[in-house]
């Protein structure tokens, strides 16, 4: 008999050991490894054919073919039924893809997927395979949110082997997993949603939606740090990793893409939570612009660049003497450390002093601004707070900030400024590099060179 293969897994951070050790190496955590068997070593002199890994990555073939010979026709995208969905995703579905969709608890995830489920369902076959959940219960919430739920193939199943086995009889266009982290193979005994169990299960199931062209769809649990759940090497086994940010106090969720195989990562996904499931925003802007009617000192609207799109958001900062040896630095959808960098450069290149304050920024709408042409708005805010003065109210900004105090230009500068111009801002303080040789109409471009010329401005 096949000697059973184990290994020591780490339960913080997914990583594996021969044996077993006080501390993990990688996530320098104590007392985390847990032993897990992997199943029955299979003999070496076995044929590919039989180990159930061949062709991993589609059929196989033994010749070469040349890349600009593969016909790009046999796999055309088809739309998710949600704009925003499809801008995420790159286009659309592409058949044999794996998706993967992560987020916190109360997210979203199912109403996603099963709004998306029950409108594929019209025009492709598709099977959705709940293991957090009984089908009545899915029902339940299908009529609540009032979707066409004719055509939908339900399965309640938590064994990889019986859906694999219906996948193959259905012939599915679109396979949907609910969760992953509720799905186990019979030849490894480790509970289900330990790191074997998800790296074999998502092994096996992204296998099969290469081979047969299928959209494989996965729900993925996070951790309490917001990080996807399980080994490291699921994110690297499938082709699309999503995640759908948003509390439960907030009526906006927002879907960024982590990594994509068939488009840009950093593309911005906005969503509505209404009583009737999600529903897309079309015009992200338009929410995040919701500003209150009295003008407050450090508010001030800024445009930054979401994938193929601009956003107007506003950014608010709040100044305070600090009782404190050591000045809180407090940011909110920004980098706290690139905060502490932009007020160091305000103190030595503006002659603004703010050791002695406390300093709380927030972006406005929960969204994360992860680029620095954040920064120039940012600075602005931070003035018209320290100085209590109220900045104009048809004033946006944008531009990265250097450590000499320079102002350097960002992508796509012209887009910006036309989006500020249809949201009805008049007044734009800009990189001088990013100014347009005509401005839009009713539009005042500004162009510094320097951050003194910025304040200056004001």
């Amino acid at each position: 008999m096949a000697k059973a293969k184990s290994a020591f897994v780490c339960t913080e951070c997914g990583a594996e050991y021969n044996k077993w050790q006080g501390q993990c190496s990688s996530c320098r955590e104590w007392n985390t490894l847990s032993e897990v068997r992997l199943g029955s070593a299979r003999p070496h002199a076995q044929s590919p054919s039989t180990t159930g890994r061949s062709g991993y990555a589609g059929l196989v073939s033994r010749d070469v073919v040349d890349l600009g010979e593969v016909d790009l026709t046999q796999v055309p995208r088809f739309s998710s039924s949600f704009g925003e969905f499809d801008r995420v995703l790159g286009g659309g579905l592409v058949p044999g893809s794996a998706v993967l969709l992560g987020g916190n608890p109360g997210a979203g995830k199912s109403t996603l997927l099963l709004q998306t489920a029950c409108k594929l369902a019209q025009a492709h076959k598709v099977v959705y395979v709940t293991g957090e959940e009984s089908l009545s219960q899915v029902a339940m919430r299908a009529h609540r949110l009032q979707l066409p739920v004719k055509g939908l193939n339900m399965l309640a199943e938590t064994s990889i082997e019986t859906v694999l086995a219906v996948a193959e009889r259905e012939k599915p266009a679109v396979l949907i997993i609910d969760s992953i982290q509720t799905m186990h193979l019979e030849d490894i005994s480790s509970a289900p949603g330990g790191v074997a169990q998800v790296r074999e299960s998502s092994a096996a199931l992204t296998r099969f939606a290469k081979q047969s062209n299928t959209v494989l769809m996965l729900v993925g649990h996070v951790t309490k740090d917001g990080t996807l759940a399980g080994p490291k090497v699921l994110e690297h086994m499938i082709d699309a990793s999503l995640l759908l940010e948003g509390g439960a106090d907030s009526r906006f969720r927002t879907l960024r893409g982590q990594k994509n195989r068939f488009g840009a990562v950093n593309e911005l996904g906005v969503f509505a939570m209404l009583e009737h499931g999600l529903k897309e925003v079309k015009n992200p802007s338009a929410i995040f612009l919701s500003r209150a009617e009295e003008q407050a000192p450090g508010s001030l609207v800024m445009v930054v660049w979401e994938g193929t799109r601009p956003i107007l958001v506003e950014v608010q900062a709040l100044l305070d003497d600090s009782a404190l040896g050591n000045p809180r630095r407090i940011a909110v959808g920004l980098d706290q450390n690139r905060l502490a960098m932009l007020l160091a450069v305000l103190h030595k290149h503006g002659g603004l002093f703010t050791g002695d304050q406390d300093v709380f920024l927030n972006v406005v709408g929960g969204v994360k601004v992860l680029e620095t042409s954040a920064d120039l708005a940012v600075l602005l805010a931070v003035v018209s707070s320290l100085q209590n003065r109220n900045l104009p109210r048809e004033l946006v900004a944008f531009g990265e900030v250097g450590l000499s105090g320079e102002i350097r230009p960002v992508p796509s500068g012209q887009e910006r400024i036309v989006e500020a111009a249809k949201h009805g801002f008049t007044r734009a303080i800009v990189p001088r590099a990013n100014a347009p040789k005509q401005a839009p109409e009713g539009m005042e471009v500004i162009a510094v060179d320097k951050l003194g010329d910025a304040l200056e401005a004001l």
